[in-house]
């Protein structure tokens, strides 16, 4: 998401426009989601305070995304030691509630995405141009004369936009 407004030739903004992007899902770096092992450790045997208290911020700081990945990657290796959602109840208590809620926050065909086998994270470039208006003199108030000096200057600009492959790649 970013902010788009025209300048005109005194220097004064227009309103703001917003612009979004928009992507299937919000992305997801499924590296970074790769800590199933992690949360297995902290899980696996006695958990102390201290390692419940990891493991609650650890899964806190994912984000919904993120969370469904790790949930995947968790239950693909360690399903046959608890469900990753059952683990969290039973190692977290109450402080489970707050987490697995976030899994709630995806629309079922994003959930859906989420649990392909590959994902990758890609970036793209998009390019515009930010121009901007500039009078050479100095301007009253005589409108026939203004705009008579004016001149534009350009300046291409790029836009980086992340955002994932889901699966295999197909062949066409």
């Amino acid at each position: 998401r970013f902010r788009l407004w025209a300048v005109d030739n005194t220097g004064r903004r227009s309103s703001p426009s917003e612009v979004t992007i928009k992507t299937p899902c919000p992305t997801v770096d499924d590296v970074k989601a790769q800590i199933a092992d992690k949360i297995y450790n902290l899980f696996n045997g006695y958990t102390s305070g201290k390692e419940q208290q990891t493991a609650y911020n650890t899964l806190m700081d994912l984000g919904a995304p993120t969370l469904h990945r790790v949930l995947y990657h968790y239950n693909q290796r360690y399903e046959s030691f608890g469900e990753f959602t059952w683990r969290c109840e039973d190692e977290l208590g109450p402080k489970a509630g707050l987490i697995l809620s976030q899994l709630d926050e995806l629309s079922l065909w994003c959930k859906g995405l989420l649990q392909e086998p590959k994902i990758g994270l890609r970036r793209m470039s998009l390019k515009f141009l930010s121009c901007r208006y500039t009078d050479t003199k100095a301007f009253g108030l005589n409108w026939p004369e203004m705009g008579q000096d004016v001149h534009k200057a350009c300046d291409e600009q790029t836009l980086t936009v992340m955002y994932n492959d889901y699966g295999e790649p197909k062949e066409l």
